[in-house]
């Protein structure tokens, strides 16, 4: 080793005897509270998801989603197989897109926003108590809707009011800290609010939908909740956070973001959802219409690509963590080329579906962004190192390989079944092992002894 290079110190561990008292957090400096934490394992205990926001949202979002994982999986076996059929009373495909988009995304977001949003608007922190009716009344109404989705589609609606009333309280909390403020840039938690608020009413749509079994409705709200609710959150917060991110971990990056930009982003989802919203009420379109739409679809893509290499794409991939966020932006641009061309192809006669691009933007961007930014959320607030470790890295990937293979899918039907299994078990396997680390976290003490 180098003469100049310093060395670790370390930190002694004094014999205890049986009967002594272990060392409280608050006299052991960090290092001594994770050589302690690696000496006596910490107990999963239920009451520390009541010690910050994100430890019971997070906790309660992967809970919900491991249970649609596993429910989309089983969905997908008895497809493949023909062995088995699980009889529903409310569609399978329209409870997929349901708890997909709307299911576990809300339960995210408030793990996020109540503990960042109270540092960007200057607000009084938020405890984990103040949101616990919220989150307890969406998990119960996913549980219903699922459950009622098998038994009567009344039930299921019912659960769908039931998230729809979680959602009230979570977003109207969130609302009215915005209008409290002092701070003077409450931009992007402005914008955060009135999607919020569109996610409200969407939700209330899905519910009449079911309980009038009117799929058409659902579907028309699942996407523009889609692109309408959870798309601009995404971007809003990628606005905000990518760039700060990358030059805070690359000092030759500069934490570029214009207003402007964030405007841009905004309207070319929000001009790709009425896209989608004509399409999804069938309304007749006209052949010029249509190349309206390949021409904004693709310089939307075009463009949201140059900005993630404007962003600093290349020289994040030396870091890890910081590179499932770029990676995980990537895939919005290439969502809306997709769009492009599909829509390139069926003006040719060629029908290529539009599960195409949207599961590149389900899977690919929300997926991807989802898990580099609550791996990073949670690693920042266990006290744990704001690093992507070998496991973390791995499941990225898992991630990325799961969503080739239901792009795959769409593209080649005669091996549908099969690789839909495959997406299917990979999406399972990826999030689960995901999921199952990080709820063993949010129950555990953070493991440099401070509280939160």
């Amino acid at each position: 080793m180098p003469a100049d290079k310093p060395t670790r110190p370390v930190i002694p561990l004094k014999p205890q005897s049986p009967h002594a008292k272990p060392a409280s957090s608050a006299s052991m400096t960090p290092a001594q509270a994770r050589a302690q934490a690696k000496l006596q394992p910490a107990v999963w205990r239920w009451a520390l998801l009541l010690h910050a926001p994100h430890r019971l949202a997070f906790a309660s979002a992967v809970a919900v989603m491991s249970i649609a994982a596993l429910w989309w999986w089983l969905v997908m076996v008895g497809r493949s197989s023909g062995a088995w059929h699980m009889g529903m009373a409310v569609p399978e495909t329209f409870v997929h897109a349901l708890l997909m988009s709307l299911g576990f995304m809300p339960l995210f977001f408030t793990g996020f926003l109540f503990t960042a949003g109270p540092k960007w608007l200057r607000a009084p922190e938020v405890s984990a108590r103040q949101i616990l009716p919220g989150v307890l009344a969406m998990v119960a109404g996913w549980t219903t809707v699922l459950v009622g989705a098998y038994v009567h589609h009344t039930l299921a609606a019912a659960g769908m009011a039931l998230v729809t009333l979680g959602w009230a309280m979570l977003s109207g909390r969130f609302v009215g800290m915005v209008q409290r403020s002092p701070a003077t840039d409450r931009l992007h938690a402005s914008l955060i609010a009135a999607a919020s608020l569109i996610g409200l009413l969407v939700m209330m749509a899905s519910a009449v939908g079911l309980a009038n079994q009117a799929y058409a409705v659902v579907r028309t709200a699942v996407l523009l909740g889609l692109w309408c609710f959870i798309v601009p959150v995404y971007v809003v917060v990628a606005h905000r956070m990518i760039p700060f991110f990358s030059a805070s971990a690359v000092p030759s990056l500069d934490a570029w973001r214009p207003n402007w930009l964030l405007w841009t982003l905004l309207g070319m989802v929000l001009v790709q959802g009425v896209w989608v919203w004509l399409e999804a009420r069938g309304l007749p379109t006209p052949s010029w219409l249509w190349r309206v739409r390949f021409a904004t679809a693709l310089v939307s893509g075009v463009l949201i690509l140059a900005l993630a290499v404007r962003w600093g794409l290349w020289r994040s991939l030396r870091n890890r963590l910081l590179a499932m966020l770029h990676l995980g932006f990537v895939w919005l641009g290439v969502a809306f080329c997709l769009d492009a061309f599909t829509v390139g192809m069926r003006a040719q006669g060629v029908d290529i579906p539009t599960l195409l691009p949207l599961h590149a933007l389900t899977m690919g961007f929300l997926g991807s962004v989802l898990l580099a930014m609550v791996t990073r959320v949670s690693c920042g607030h266990s006290g744990r190192v704001l690093a992507a470790d070998a496991m973390a890295w791995g499941l990225f990937w898992g991630l990325q390989l799961a969503t080739l293979t239901r792009l795959t899918a769409t593209l080649w039907p005669a091996q549908a079944s099969h690789l839909l299994l495959a997406a299917a078990t990979l999406w399972l396997l990826t999030l689960g092992a995901w999921s199952a680390r990080h709820w063993r976290w949010y129950g555990q003490p953070r493991v440099d002894g401070r509280p939160g």
